[in-house]
């Protein structure tokens, strides 16, 4: 059976919006000449922004309940995604924002993907792993 493992879901969309956000306006300033504006588009960016969120806490949510039970991935996820949305506030601040955010948003769900697969304890009578 196919499984999916969403903490690399989680990781490979954090990188891509990295990508996006710091390499993207580098290669692709002329964009606008042809009357595409993905690089300030708001829409495209908090969307962005949701997918992660979406993908993300529902990665977390499914190590913390079916697997380690520790608050940690997602205290750390929750403060990248915070990083996020300040980027969009202040833009003067873009990089110095992005970085935290994509460095806490990916050490989450790498924290996560070792904790889940540490957990020892599943199956047992606290575990809720079918």
């Amino acid at each position: 059976m196919f499984k999916i493992n969403y903490d690399a879901l989680g990781i490979t969309a954090s990188v891509a919006c990295a990508f996006h956000c710091a390499v993207l306006p580098l290669i692709l300033t002329s964009l606008p000449i042809f009357g595409i504006d993905i690089i300030h588009n708001y829409l495209f960016e908090f969307g962005m922004i949701a997918l992660a969120f979406v993908v993300g806490l529902y990665a977390l949510y499914h190590g913390y309940k079916k697997h380690h039970h520790k608050f940690l991935p997602t205290l750390l996820f929750t403060a990248g995604i915070s990083f996020l949305l300040l980027k969009e506030i202040f833009h003067d601040y873009h990089l110095w924002l992005l970085i935290p955010a994509v460095v806490l948003i990916v050490s989450a769900h790498y924290l996560n993907y070792r904790l889940c697969r540490k957990a020892n304890h599943c199956h047992s009578g606290d575990c809720d792993h079918h």
